[in-house]
């Protein structure tokens, strides 16, 4: 039996959801080696990126689980399950350094599939051949031209670049701003759905007692009731000695005086 049931079935649960991403992540990471093609690479990482942050949540939810627990159980217990979490998160950090690791390497194959391209060699040959029909001034008018025509293409190059380099400026702030955004949106989900599984806790719990007192309730009713029937009928029927009399309830006032007249 599995020791977090018999502390907790929600943090056995919890546990498990874990354990199954653990096993999707490194079943993600075997398939990525495999994988040679640039997309579908960064494809798999998404996906695998996707599920660290699931267990980055659910790493969460066990550690809440835990400190509320944390009065009830005993020191050992909250040591152990202390370990148990901080085990979670090594293995974790482990997948999001192989993360990183491909990631590098992703972006350098990306890089190398980018400037791997080699000279033309038919433009090449077709200005051996201008270049041997041109005079010396020809020659120098056309490498004066094409300096020219250099210089131009790098001012342009270097506005591109720094116009770039803004925009990538302004586009990770943004992105960080977003993040952070996102990360506290996803915090406030997290505790919302822990307090409705609270909620409904206690929900239940007062349905129970709920019905604990209305069935307290009906059986006092019938005992009322019967007590009721038993007086009622003492009082039509007074000779019947089939019912007892009931302990503290006074005998007919008919009996009472034939004892006095006997007297």
């Amino acid at each position: 039996m599995d020791p977090l049931s018999a502390i907790s079935e929600e943090l056995a649960e919890i546990d498990g959801q874990i354990a199954d991403v653990f096993r999707a992540l490194s079943t993600g990471f075997q398939k990525l080696d495999k994988i040679k093609d640039v997309n579908r690479q960064s494809r798999q990482l998404e996906e695998l990126t996707g599920k660290m942050r699931e267990c980055k949540r659910l790493i969460k939810e066990f550690d809440r689980e835990v400190k509320n627990m944390e009065i009830r159980n005993d020191p050992d217990t909250n040591k152990m399950l202390n370990e148990k979490k901080q085990s979670m998160v090594k293995e974790l950090n482990s997948y999001v350094a192989l993360k990183k690791q491909h990631a590098a390497n992703l972006e350098s194959n990306k890089r190398v599939d980018l400037f791997d391209q080699g000279p033309n060699e038919g433009f090449a040959e077709e200005n051996v051949l201008l270049a041997s029909s041109m005079t010396n001034q020809q020659l120098i008018d056309n490498g004066n031209r094409m300096m020219d025509e250099t210089d131009q293409a790098i001012d342009r190059a270097k506005k591109v670049v720094h116009e770039t380099i803004d925009v990538g400026t302004e586009t990770a702030a943004a992105l960080k701003a977003q993040t952070e955004q996102m990360s506290r949106i996803v915090n406030e989900l997290d505790s919302i759905h822990f307090s409705m599984k609270k909620a409904s806790k206690l929900v239940k719990e007062i349905g129970r007692q709920v019905a604990t007192d209305k069935c307290i309730m009906a059986l006092l009713f019938l005992i009322v009731i019967g007590v009721i029937a038993i007086i009622i009928v003492k009082l039509v029927n007074p000779n019947n000695k089939g019912i007892r009399d009931i302990p503290g309830l006074a005998p007919p006032v008919m009996n009472r005086r034939l004892l006095w007249n006997a007297n």
